[in-house]
């Protein structure tokens, strides 16, 4: 496993882990990455410094190859920098919870509650940004979400 500092056209940071460096560029390759933030598709490697300690012994680097990835990161691959992200966090975990993720049948499911032709219920999901402005030109009240859906997530 390899640890990066990932920057995303906005300007936003963010480390994500992947399986090798050769892993991080097929993903790239493929435009599978986005950043957790904005969503922004174009992610490149930041500027890193190496973790190397002039006091490390040979010791404690077979203590942390010896202890698994989860427990040497406190049971998580990766952690929020800062409160923004805690935050979004949050907020991703309280609108799966609370509300139907409609995928791609965002656009009309929003009309159709909007029009009382289906219930009415909190829902999620995608639709193209000309869809997303029609809608509001319509008066169907939607936002935007600051995350892209877990399938399309790192």
């Amino acid at each position: 496993m390899i640890r990066y500092r990932l920057k995303c056209a906005q300007g936003h940071e963010f480390e994500s882990w992947f399986q090798s460096a050769s892993a991080f560029d097929d993903l790239a390759e493929r435009g599978l990455l986005s950043c957790g933030i904005c969503g922004s598709d174009e992610v490149a490697k930041a500027i890193m410094a190496p973790r190397v300690s002039a006091k490390q012994t040979l010791d404690h680097h077979h203590d942390l190859q010896a202890q698994p990835l989860a427990a040497a990161t406190n049971g998580a691959l990766s952690a929020p920098d800062d409160k923004l992200q805690d935050m979004i966090q949050a907020m991703r975990k309280h609108i799966e919870e609370h509300s139907t993720y409609v995928g791609k049948n965002f656009a009309a499911e929003a009309r159709a509650i909007h029009d009382g032709s289906a219930p009415e219920r909190m829902i999620h999901g995608e639709t193209a940004p000309e869809e997303a402005k029609a809608l509001i030109e319509e008066g169907v009240k939607i936002a935007p979400l600051p995350f892209l859906p877990k399938s399309k997530a790192n």
